[in-house]
């Protein structure tokens, strides 16, 4: 199993604090939030992490993490050129991963839960991990049928308050970069990551997903960065 970071992005949402660095390498409690990314590959025994993040920040990461040996892994770095989304940074990784398997976390996902289980026993296409949320909207939510689970997964629906988001947690296997390749830029211009997880969900791949029982917060905000920062601090 390969583990593999998303970090790119401008951290716009998160201004002034983000004009000189990257959101990724901002304090988390008592660490850069990154490192938590990190630690939560490597405890789950993963030992082989790329880092994927914008040309002007892979000397800070570098900088940081070097080799990864610190950690107990091998990391490597790889530049996503633009903006182009999350799927299309996933596309990036396909040499990477080769024929393996892959969890891929979202770098300002921060989460509480273990993923060594779902690592380890992970056989399937795709699995998805899953979180209630009050605010629905700023997130890709599910759609769930009484007798055959997920089915869908609805990108920011408007109104939606109280539903299941699909956070930054995703295990493939190598087939999701064939998938990649079938998708279509959004309105944003961007491959999105919900197009591709939807597509194996009306496949017939094998998904499987895992609602978290510990606290989830995405900190690509104001509000949720510093919600992240008491959470990791053990204030909630």
């Amino acid at each position: 199993m390969k583990g593999i970071i998303l970090a790119g992005g401008s951290g716009s949402r998160l201004h002034p604090l983000t004009v000189a660095v990257n959101k990724h390498l901002l304090p988390v409690g008592e660490k850069p939030m990154v490192t938590h990314c990190v630690e939560k590959l490597t405890e789950s025994g993963i030992e082989d992490i790329l880092i994927v993040t914008n040309p002007e920040y892979v000397s800070n990461f570098s900088s940081l993490l070097k080799s990864g040996e610190s950690y107990g892994c091998d990391i490597s770095y790889k530049v996503q050129e633009k903006p182009a989304g999350i799927a299309h940074a996933l596309g990036l990784c396909e040499k990477y991963v080769g024929n393996d398997r892959c969890t891929v976390l979202l770098g300002d996902n921060m989460f509480q839960d273990s993923i060594t289980d779902d690592v380890r026993n992970f056989e399937e296409d795709c699995k998805l991990f899953m979180k209630f949320v009050p605010d629905g909207h700023r997130y890709g939510v599910g759609v769930f049928d009484d007798e055959k689970g997920l089915q869908e997964i609805l990108e920011k629906p408007k109104g939606v308050t109280k539903a299941y988001a699909c956070v930054g947690i995703y295990m493939y296997n190598s087939s999701v970069f064939d998938v990649i390749k079938e998708v279509k830029p959004s309105y944003r211009g961007e491959l999105e990551i919900t197009s591709v997880n939807n597509i194996i969900l009306h496949s017939d791949k094998k998904s499987s997903y895992r609602f978290l029982d510990g606290w989830w917060t995405d900190a690509g905000t104001m509000p949720s960065y510093k919600y992240a920062n008491k959470l990791a601090s053990g204030e909630d």
